[in-house]
Formats: C-alpha cells, structure tokens, sequence
C-alpha cells in the first residue's frame, strides 16, 4: 500500500490519554517555524531504524503532543517527504496500559519491521469496547512519527534520530482532559498523570531528549 505524504497510520480515537483531538489549537504563528526548524534537523540525521528516520514525541498526557507530531508532520510533507505518524492511543491496553507489554507489541509489529524495510502491522485498541479490535497496516515510511506517553524510552534510544519531549502546566493538562471527556473520567486522568510520572523518572525522558517544547509548540530549554 502507497504511503500518502504526512499520514497518520491507523484511526485517531476520541477517548484515551493523548485523545486523538488537541485543545491545544494550531499554536502561535512561530510553532510552524519551529516545526519546519525539526524537519530539517530530522532530515539532516542518521537513519537508525533501517530506512525510516524514526521521531520520538513524548511527554505527559494533555501537552500537546498530537498537535506537535501532526505539524512535524506537515512540514515534512512541504518538503515531499512520506511522513507517517503513530498514535501511542491505539496500542495502549487501555488506561493502565502505559507500562506492561506495550514496548514490547510496538517493537515487534512495527519496529523491526520497519528496521528490515517490511511493512508493520500492529492490532489497535478500541477504546470503547475496552478491548482490542482489528488490525492497522503500517506502510514504510521516510519519517515516522511515533507519538504518545512512553514514545521515547530508553530502549528508543538506538533508533531514534530525534527525541522531542513536550511539557505543559499539570492544570492546564488535566483541564484539557476533563473538557474532552468528561469529569466522569477524573479518576482515569489522575491515575494516568501517576503512572506516567513513574515512568518519565524511571527513563530520564525529559533529560534524554534532543528538544524540548511547551504546550504550544515553541522551543524552550
């Protein structure tokens, strides 16, 4: 299957930690700029995953990741480069499913696919049956963006070409969360924000990562 300039493999959700929709809007006039800035540091790198350049867009839930990586995204499909992003939401075993055998999954379906220059294919979660439900075709890209809570690990290290760590207010988050779905769904937020604290120290993500932005897609230290 032909890979369309800047697709997103597989169906964004509506529901989820990261949530398919962003509040955060399009961003200040410079974000673009800054996009544009990571596309060529991205096209200027290593190819470390077989003939993918594989970005790692991480940071905690509600900050502005799916906006960010769609942008990147953008700009590189300026430039006619087949860009495809991947939504952590649609391999996370629901809310707790930050940790346990998602690495794993996405390794062996996507991951080493890609590296040997086959196809990937990975099974998405259906957030409202709670359980997972169909099978989502990854075509070989020349950027994939990989984009949600736990995109860039440490075990992401080797592959990577560029880690982008995006932050925002803990508030800021959460009322973002809250306005998409729900206060019935405080409890999930609260217990998602806890597990991906544990495990942001546990991989020294912030730390690790090549460039960091806020919640509206500008650099920051």
């Amino acid at each position: 299957m032909e890979l369309p300039p800047g697709a997103s493999t597989g169906r964004r959700q509506d529901c989820g930690p990261q949530g398919g929709r962003d509040a955060s809007g399009d961003g200040p006039p410079g974000a673009t700029r800054v996009a544009d800035l990571l596309a060529v540091r991205v096209l200027a790198g290593p190819r470390r995953l077989g003939p993918v350049r594989l970005v790692c867009v991480d940071g905690p839930a509600g900050s502005g990741k799916t906006t960010a990586a769609g942008r990147l995204a953008g700009c590189l499909h300026d430039r006619g480069v087949r860009a495809a992003v991947l939504h952590l939401d649609d391999l996370y075993a629901g809310w707790r499913g930050l940790e346990g055998s998602l690495w794993a999954r996405l390794s062996v379906q996507v991951l080493e696919q890609l590296r040997r220059g086959r196809p990937g294919r990975y099974e998405r979660f259906d957030w409202a049956s709670d359980r997972f439900d169909g099978w989502v075709d990854v075509p070989v890209p020349d950027v994939l963006v990989l984009e949600g809570c736990g995109s860039a690990p440490r075990a992401a290290d080797p592959h990577a070409t560029l880690r982008v760590w995006v932050e925002a207010p803990r508030d800021l988050r959460l009322r973002r969360g809250l306005e998409r779905d729900g206060e019935a769904a405080r409890a999930h937020w609260l217990a998602w924000m806890a597990d991906e604290q544990e495990h942001f120290a546990r991989e020294g993500t912030r730390g690790r990562a090549d460039v960091h932005l806020d919640a509206f897609g500008m650099m920051t230290p």
